[in-house]
C-alpha cells in the first residue's frame, strides 16, 4: 500500500472512531506493542496526545474567516475533536507480514467488534476493529491493522458520540 493509502485510511478512521470503546488492559497491549518499535528507524511513527487534541478543540476559531458552509463543519470538527484522547500510528515496509502476525498474536482482537476485513489476492490484510465503553455506549478505541506490501497498526483512543460522528457526516455532505 502506499504512503497515500495511509492517509486515506486515517480520515477514514476518524470518523468512524466514535463507534469504538476501549479498554485499559488492550491499552496496555496496544502501548506496549508501539512503545517497543516507537525508536526503531525502520518504522514511521505517528502518537497525537490527548492533551493536543484538547487543544485542538479549545481553539478560537475566527467564524468571519470562514465561509457559512465552513463554520458547520468546524463546529463538528471540534466537537469531536474534544473527545479524542490519543493517535498512535505505526508503520513500516520492511518485513510488514512479520509484524503483522506479530501485532495479531499479542494484540486480543477477540475483545474487538471487527467492523470491516479487507483480504486481497496479492496478500494485503485490512481490519477495522472497534472496542466500545459498555458504561457509556460511545466508542473508546478504533484499530485498524494493516499487512501486506506494508504494516500499519493505528490506534484512535477517544470517548466519542455516534451521534457527533453522524451530524460530521451530515454537514461534510452537504457541502
Amino acid at each position: 500500500m502506499k504512503k497515500t493509502k495511509l492517509i486515506f485510511w486515517v480520515f477514514t478512521l476518524a470518523l468512524l472512531a466514535p463507534l469504538l470503546g476501549y479498554s485499559q488492559s488492550q491499552a496496555n497491549v496496544i502501548d506496549k506493542y508501539f512503545q517497543q518499535y516507537v525508536d526503531s528507524e525502520d518504522f514511521t511513527v505517528v502518537y497525537i496526545s490527548g492533551k493536543m487534541f484538547e487543544m485542538f478543540g479549545k481553539l478560537d476559531i475566527d467564524k468571519e474567516s470562514l465561509s457559512m458552509e465552513d463554520d458547520g463543519d468546524m463546529e463538528a470538527i471540534m466537537d469531536i475533536a474534544k473527545e479524542m484522547k490519543g493517535l498512535r500510528i505505526l508503520t513500516t515496509d520492511k518485513n510488514p507480514e512479520k509484524y503483522y502476525k506479530e501485532a495479531k498474536a499479542k494484540i486480543n482482537t477477540k475483545e474487538y467488534e471487527v467492523l470491516m476485513t479487507v483480504r486481497s489476492s496479492d496478500g494485503d490484510n485490512v481490519e477495522f476493529l472497534v472496542q466500545e465503553n459498555k458504561e457509556t455506549k460511545k466508542i473508546a478505541e478504533l484499530l485498524l491493522l494493516v499487512g501486506g506490501d506494508e504494516f500499519v497498526l493505528l490506534s484512535f483512543v477517544g470517548n466519542l458520540d455516534m451521534e457527533k460522528i453522524v451530524r460530521l457526516a451530515k454537514e461534510l455532505d452537504n457541502n
